[in-house]
């Protein structure tokens, strides 16, 4: 039912909204806000602290990904052409590892061509996540 307007002999509507009950109800939940605000807890955030750096690896093992998908392991300045399935295998014998303190101490670097689907990344990561290796890093180029 619109407001009408009575005075004199002719009567109007008016057609501009009640703006007074919309404000009442903002002040409402205005309060009500500022009240509970400072009752929610803040959650804790459990960052990692800041300690020595971890000391450079006695050998670098680099696994590069060519254009063509196929996978080459350099190992100082031998490079031998491997599968997929043979990854892990030949990553563990260029650490030479028996024990877990030698395996520690080199780390894996991927590298792979920037027109390689990141598909092929993941499954190369994945493989030697899954035989254990524990230092695997990406290698980038800077851009210009």
């Amino acid at each position: 039912m619109p407001a009408v307007a009575g005075r004199g002999r002719g009567r109007r509507t008016i057609n501009e909204i009640n703006m007074v009950p919309f404000i009442d109800v903002m002040l409402v939940l205005l309060i009500i806000f500022m009240v509970t605000a400072p009752l929610i807890t803040p959650s804790m955030i459990d960052l990692p602290s800041v300690g020595k750096a971890a000391r450079q690896p006695d050998q670098i093992i680099q696994v590069v990904l060519t254009k063509t998908e196929a996978l080459e392991v350099k190992v100082k300045e031998q490079t031998s052409t491997v599968l997929l399935k043979d990854l892990a295998a030949t990553v563990k014998q260029a650490q030479g590892a028996k024990d877990s303190v030698a395996a520690a101490s080199s780390a894996v670097v991927i590298s792979a061509d920037k027109n390689v689907k990141y598909e092929s990344v993941v499954k190369v990561m994945d493989t030697l996540q899954r035989a254990g290796i524990q230092r695997v890093g990406l290698s980038v180029q800077l851009a210009n």
